[in-house]
């Protein structure tokens, strides 16, 4: 299956992106997530975090984050390079946690394209709520596809 960027009606300037499979993981444990360009980046939002996101603090888990993250960091670079179906595994993400993410709100992952090459893809990004910054990161991508 394709992963499809989908017009969301519910969210005018949205788009729904619906990765892989409804029982992997994810559509399954990430959930609802939203798509769309805004000055040269992609805004990833993962619309409703649940409590399985949540660490023993009640707060998002560090794990859940990077998994976001590491989700997020695909589909912004396909969406901004136009290539809604490229595959690819991550070689390399590093990540900054700079303050804690309540499950309240949605999350946003800002997704910058800073390169891409024949095989590779380099991204950067902000993980945000509202004003607050929750995390920063940068990762390589290998192409598979």
């Amino acid at each position: 299956m394709s992963d499809r960027f989908i017009a969301a009606p519910d969210h005018p300037g949205w788009q729904e992106w619906r990765i892989g499979e409804p029982g992997q993981f994810n559509r399954a444990v990430l959930g609802r997530m939203l798509i769309r360009t805004e000055d040269g980046k992609a805004r990833v939002r993962l619309l409703e975090p649940t409590e399985k996101l949540a660490n023993v603090n009640g707060v998002f888990h560090g794990g859940a984050l990077m998994a976001f993250i590491d989700t997020a960091m695909f589909g912004g670079a396909n969406m901004l390079a136009g290539k809604p179906d490229q595959r690819g595994v991550t070689v390399d993400m590093q990540t900054q946690f700079l303050a804690p993410g309540v499950l309240e709100k949605p999350l946003d992952a800002l997704v910058e394209l800073t390169r891409e090459t024949g095989r590779m893809i380099f991204t950067r990004g902000l993980l945000v709520q509202d004003d607050v910054t929750i995390c920063s990161y940068t990762g390589l991508l290998r192409k598979i596809s």
